[in-house]
């Protein structure tokens, strides 16, 4: 008996290694697996612009459409293509539907009728919460209507 427990013994020492390295590695795969998974997705703020989403109201025809993507690092990129309006310039500004609000990014002409976020354009932390609480928009203005002439909030969803 006491041969029996030794040869257990030493057969049990001899199997906890591999049986160790067999746990730890299924451990490893299944921690891999999880890190693996599907990245988030970034928000992307589809925009369409009209005159009537101006404050006031501008009587215009002419409109726009475009996305603004905005990244975990609150990296900002995107543009906007619009149609019957010679704009002046472009900016996204901080402030909820129906309030005009301050400029925190001006938009850049990239050719006629595109207008981009420059490259490499952060938001900070505030202006990230108010993206997300879809208070920021974008608009285009031109000489006809220098406070702006088409207008579309910036959704998260």
């Amino acid at each position: 008996m006491f041969l029996l427990r030794m040869k257990s013994r030493r057969s049990l020492l001899r199997t906890a290694p591999a049986l160790s390295a067999a746990a730890l590695t299924l451990l490893l795969a299944a921690g891999c697996s999880l890190m693996a998974g599907p990245m988030p997705m970034q928000p992307v703020g589809k925009v369409n612009l009209a005159g009537a989403n101006e404050v006031p109201p501008a009587p215009s025809t002419a409109t726009g459409s475009g996305t603004i993507t905005v990244a975990s690092d609150k990296g900002i990129s995107g543009s906007v293509n619009t149609s019957g309006i010679a704009g002046t310039m472009a900016h996204i500004h901080l402030a909820a539907k129906g309030v005009n609000g301050p400029v925190i990014i001006p938009l850049t002409k990239t050719a006629d009728g595109v207008w981009s976020v420059p490259a490499g354009t952060k938001l900070t932390d505030a202006q990230y919460a108010s993206y997300i609480a879809g208070d920021l928009y974008v608009n285009i203005h031109s000489a006809a209507y220098p406070g702006g002439e088409i207008r579309s909030q910036i959704s998260s969803n």
